[in-house]
């Protein structure tokens, strides 16, 4: 029984799937708090999917994948709030757009070239296959995010609750915002060989989700974000390795599960209450 229980630690690239999936779950722990606090989970949708065309024209100019991935998350985020600033349409609507256009653009790249890199890798990740090199760009992307994020989480949060007194207490609001879609673009730089880009999204997004539902305190909130997503690394890389499913999509389903029951546990809480 125990042995059976301890069978996925016996092979490397499973360990390899444990040891990536712990890195990459702080960064977006973190970075999702401050994505639902304020109201950015399209834009971090948005930049997943618009990366792929980077991803493309990187293969093509043989570059690194990343440098093409962070330069099209970057040039989305940068189109979306000039034509934000620059038109009557509202953001949600731009992001639908530029996201769904860049996306669109990347799928017709790829299908004109010849490559030995599998489409559903790029879009749903290959976690059992990550070598020392996904390893290492995941690592120290993960330590260059966490380390900004704890560092400057005071200024972080008054600008994702009240630009305008932010400003007024002399921070500057335009490295905050622009500093915050960089990391948003890094982190999902570092999840594409774990997760792929369809995927990183809800690493993006439930963390946050599932500790705004359980706490009102920040501190408490980045804590439990981040130990769920610990969790749920864990437990769905380990489960996928019995039922025979891709470790991304069972990690992302047990968050989904997560937010499930925290979305019950906050009913009942505020029922109790009234």
């Amino acid at each position: 029984m125990i042995d059976t229980l301890l069978l996925p630690f016996q092979f490397a690239f499973m360990n390899k799937a444990f040891l990536i999936m712990a890195m990459l779950a702080v960064p977006t722990a973190l970075l999702s708090c401050f994505l639902v606090l304020k109201g950015w989970s399209l834009m971090g949708d948005a930049i997943s999917h618009a990366v792929l065309p980077g991803v493309v024209l990187a293969y093509l100019m043989n570059i690194p994948l990343i440098i093409g991935a962070f330069a099209a998350g970057m040039t989305c985020a940068l189109l979306t709030g000039f034509l934000s600033n620059n038109s009557r349409v509202k953001q949600d609507t731009v992001m639908g757009i530029v996201f769904s256009g860049m996306f669109g653009f990347g799928l017709v790249l790829y299908t004109k070239i010849t490559t030995d890199v599998h489409l559903d890798h790029i879009l749903f990740g290959n976690m059992l296959g990550v070598g020392a090199g996904d390893l290492w760009t995941a690592g120290l992307i993960a330590a260059f995010v966490g380390a900004v994020i704890v560092a400057k989480r005071q200024d972080f949060l008054l600008h994702a609750f009240d630009p305008i007194q932010a400003r007024a207490v002399g921070l500057r609001t335009g490295w905050l915002h622009y500093g915050l879609l960089a990391l948003i673009s890094l982190t999902i730089v570092a999840t594409l060989s774990a997760v792929g880009i369809i995927l990183s999204i809800g690493l993006l997004i439930a963390p946050g989700a599932i500790a705004f539902l359980l706490t009102r305190q920040f501190s408490r909130m980045l804590t439990i974000a981040v130990a769920v997503t610990l969790l749920s690394g864990f437990l769905g890389v380990y489960v996928s390795f019995f039922i025979d499913s891709a470790p991304a999509p069972t990690v992302i389903l047990i968050l989904s599960v997560f937010f499930v029951a925290a979305f019950l546990r906050s009913g009942l809480r505020i029922r109790a209450t009234t």
